[in-house]
């Protein structure tokens, strides 16, 4: 695959499977724990980030069978249009789901599979991992956004 080929500008159906799983930038942050306001239908992000997931690199440690050991663990193919909502605002995959651009710092338009860390845009500064025995509840954040900031941060 070709990046001048700009293949992510694609609907997301039209991506092959390589396609789709290259449009990942590593953020981890879909791995965060989340709840949703059952009143208001908001969802809110955690700091605990699945067992699975490694906080250094922002992949999970057993992709090919995390359903087995996480049954929850969402399904990004799989979702409808409309639970991309539960997907963090900086996601390749939400965003191209709103027919929106990658971020000047996704790997595919920067060129650097570093830069979502360097750029603060990633799980690594800030999660705690649910393995470790954190508690969901204690480490709710109001919006994502106060821990990621809401542009794009100089590294």
């Amino acid at each position: 695959m070709r990046n001048d080929e700009q293949w992510w500008r694609q609907p997301l159906h039209r991506l092959s499977d390589k396609q789709w799983e290259a449009l990942c930038d590593g953020c981890g942050l879909c791995c965060l724990n989340k709840m949703e306001d059952i009143d208001t239908g908001e969802v809110y992000f955690s700091r605990v980030a699945c067992k699975l997931l490694d906080i250094k690199t922002g992949r999970c440690r057993d992709y090919p069978c995390r359903q087995q050991h996480v049954p929850d663990c969402l399904s990004l193919r799989e979702m409808k249009r409309h639970e991309y909502s539960w997907l963090p605002p900086t996601c390749a995959y939400r965003l191209r789901a709103e027919g929106k651009n990658l971020p000047p710092w996704h790997y595919l338009i920067c060129g650097d599979r570093q830069e979502v860390h360097r750029r603060y845009r990633s799980v690594q500064h800030f999660a705690l991992s649910e393995a470790d025995g954190h508690a969901i509840d204690d480490h709710l954040l109001y919006r994502l956004e106060d821990i990621l900031g809401e542009g794009d941060q100089e590294p």
